[in-house]
């Protein structure tokens, strides 16, 4: 009996002590909820994630995320320059040159003038001022001078409301030319809505050009025209009208006379005559006088001469 509480003992000292922590733990991971997967990083955090990769000497993963980050379409310039500059620090520090140099002529097609801090490594500084002066040499490729915004030209003209006809018509334009452009200044007129314009150089003085449409060409009912600045190459860069919508003045008929009224008699009489001095003598024949009717009395004649 002695004999069997010994055994029974033994076996129970001799089991290994690290059964059942082993035992606890493993159920304590069967318990506990399987760990959440690492959120993929958003758009606009690939350049942040790349500069933490390069920080932590993660070179070849910082440049497949900078990489990422370059083809985004919605990259404004900035974080453009910044890709560039990172993935230029990884090349250099891999010592793959060719693809620093490309990096770094990136950035310079944004910013010609960029250039890196004094605190800077010497080992990055080094191969940005050597591949900023090759780049220079070779002429800026593939840089683009980005053009000036160019003043625009405006003419400031109001039409005439009528001329009379046969008489000359001056076309007085101004000028908001605030860059010097124009170089000519033309006008197009036609009688009538008809037919082709005939062209006319403006006599430019200044900020200012006139124009005289010869007198002959002002006839009714009306005269159509229009204005056109040019520059020193001839192109058209302003306009004051145009051939489909051209400025209109009106010339009215002319009057070929006057009316006169003349009592006579007690009787109005409207005599239209023509300018040329007429003489009335002569004109109108004596005819035996006769007793005017009371209904005659009142009466109006128009009696028009011509010539």
């Amino acid at each position: 009996m002695r004999f069997r509480q010994l055994v029974t003992l033994g076996l129970l000292v001799t089991v290994p002590s690290t059964s059942f922590p082993t035992l606890a733990f493993g159920q304590a991971r069967a318990n506990a909820a399987p760990a959440a997967p690492a959120a993929p990083a958003q758009g606009g955090d690939l350049v942040a994630r790349g500069r933490a990769l390069f920080d932590d000497q993660k070179y070849e993963e910082s440049i497949q995320v900078l990489s990422a980050a370059l083809v985004r379409p919605i990259n404004s310039r900035e974080q453009k320059i910044e890709i560039y500059r990172l993935l230029a620090f990884n090349y250099v520090t891999l010592n793959r040159r060719d693809e620093a140099e490309n990096a770094i002529r990136g950035l310079l097609v944004l910013d010609p003038d960029y250039a890196l801090p004094k605190n800077e490594s010497p080992r990055f500084r080094d191969v940005f001022t050597a591949v900023h002066d090759k780049w220079e040499a070779e002429g800026r490729p593939g840089y683009v001078v980005a053009p000036k915004p160019v003043a625009p030209v405006a003419i400031v003209h109001t039409p005439r409301a009528e001329a009379h006809s046969g008489d000359l018509l001056p076309i007085v334009v101004r000028l908001d030319d605030a860059g010097d452009r124009v170089h000519e200044v033309r006008v197009y007129y036609r009688t009538g809505s008809r037919g082709a314009f005939t062209e006319l150089s403006a006599e430019l003085t200044g900020k200012s050009a006139r124009a005289m449409v010869p007198g002959p060409s002002v006839q009714p009912p009306f005269v159509d025209y229009y204005v056109s600045a040019l520059d020193d190459g001839g192109l058209p860069i302003a306009g004051k009208g145009d051939a489909m919508a051209p400025l209109r003045v009106v010339v009215p008929e002319s009057n070929n006379g006057w009316i006169l009224p003349v009592v006579i008699g007690g009787s109005v009489l409207a005599i239209g005559a023509v300018f040329g001095g007429l003489a009335l003598a002569g004109v109108f024949k004596s005819n035996p006088p006769t007793t005017p009717t009371p209904a005659s009395r009142d009466a109006t004649v128009s009696i028009t001469i011509r010539e």
